[in-house]
């Protein structure tokens, strides 16, 4: 894969990643909650493992993983 065509792939992937950010996490009641209960930390936590949306995010941020540090070994 070329550079140009990796930096459109890097570029698609963040516009996912903040598309899904924007639309289902930003004023999530259940995040919002655990945030003020419990911590940072239990919220983020329950993101990553219980939440659908946050399994999509973290799937993207392992394929934008994936597109970059292919791009640093080419190097």
């Amino acid at each position: 894969m070329n550079r140009e065509k990796k930096l459109a792939k890097r570029k698609e992937i963040l516009a996912k990643l903040n598309d899904l950010h924007s639309t289902y996490c930003d004023g999530c009641f259940i995040k919002n909650t655990l945030r003020k209960e419990e911590g940072k930390r239990s919220a983020q936590s329950f993101c990553i493992t219980c939440c659908t949306v946050g399994e999509q995010i973290k799937q993207y941020g392992e394929m934008l993983l994936t597109v970059s540090s292919s791009s640093y070994q080419e190097r």
